[in-house]
């Protein structure tokens, strides 16, 4: 079975930093993803999903993210649930990310488009919580840097 999910969107807020009683920060922010086609009035749509990132990750988002910022996320859907004050019972369905990549850069003003030097946050599997910083590097070329123009490739290249 396989749970994941990555996104690209807009922070629609500043992120909220709590802490748990045991000490362990949780950090919970939305994102807004436009979707790939547009209303009958000729504007596209978005949807807002919600975002949880905990302990160095979700310092790290606190600290270095922001309203309006465009935000890659990778991680998993999680569905919980509780009962409220008045008795019924509330569904949540949240993305758990464990890896976060900023596409802008901080004074980037730049708000249509993404920029190549930003850096991302990511949780190392196995590493017991510890977290490394990954920034893209100039030897690295994007391979989306052509987009829009033909790709020349053969027949024999495509798996089907």
């Amino acid at each position: 079975m396989l749970n994941r999910v990555i996104l690209i969107g807009r922070l629609t807020k500043d992120p909220e930093l709590r802490y748990t009683p045991a000490g362990v920060a949780v950090t919970q922010f939305s994102l807004a993803v436009d979707r790939n086609f547009k209303d009958q009035n000729g504007e596209r749509e978005a949807d807002f999903i919600n975002i949880v990132t905990w302990r160095q990750l979700a310092e790290t988002c606190a600290n270095y993210l922001r309203k309006g910022r465009l935000t890659a996320v990778e991680g998993r859907i999680q569905t919980r649930n509780y009962d409220n004050a008045e008795g019924k019972r509330v569904y949540v369905t949240e993305v758990v990310a464990d890896n976060v990549r900023f596409l802008e850069s901080n004074n980037s003003g730049n708000r249509e488009g993404g920029s190549n030097n930003g850096g991302g946050f990511t949780r190392e599997e196995g590493s017991g919580g510890n977290f490394s910083r990954g920034t893209a590097s100039r030897g690295n070329q994007d391979p989306f840097s052509d987009d829009g123009k033909p790709i020349d490739i053969s027949d024999d290249d495509l798996p089907f």
